[in-house]
């Protein structure tokens, strides 16, 4: 329960946080059969597909690093069907960001959570990750 608190809160905020840089937010949690795109937005002829992470303090790995070469390559697929879908996007330029939410405590799993209250570090890296053809193909 609390994890999913965890990323719709992350979510949104990634949303404002583009949208306060001119983005206009065309989808959220898109749905192909290859995976799933957290935020879509686009900005002039810029159009960003958006994996959101949000981890609690931990002592394994830092959000960015749940972002594995397997779920790059499901990002891209869905974007692919995205812009099949929306023919209107396909002379835009494409950008995968990564926006990641790395908190500094853990939190109670049973008590709802204002996760604006708590410190945490934002990373917003864009272009985060690009394809080459043999990439494509996994």
């Amino acid at each position: 329960m609390m994890r999913q608190q965890l990323g719709a809160w992350a979510e949104q905020q990634a949303a404002q946080v583009m949208q306060q840089q001119g983005f206009q937010l065309l989808a959220s949690n898109y749905h192909s059969r290859y995976g799933e795109l957290d935020l879509i937005l686009v900005r002039e002829l810029e159009l960003v597909f958006v994996e959101v992470k949000a981890r609690a303090l931990t002592r394994y790995a830092q959000a960015i690093e749940s972002v594995s070469r397997a779920k790059q390559a499901k990002m891209l697929k869905t974007a692919m069907c995205f812009i099949q879908k929306n023919p209107q996007f396909a002379h835009y330029y494409y950008r995968f960001d990564v926006i990641c939410f790395d908190f500094k405590q853990q939190f109670a799993k049973t008590i709802q959570h204002d996760f604006s209250q708590y410190p945490y570090d934002l990373q917003w890296i864009e272009n985060a990750f690009t394809f080459d053809q043999e990439f494509i193909n996994l």
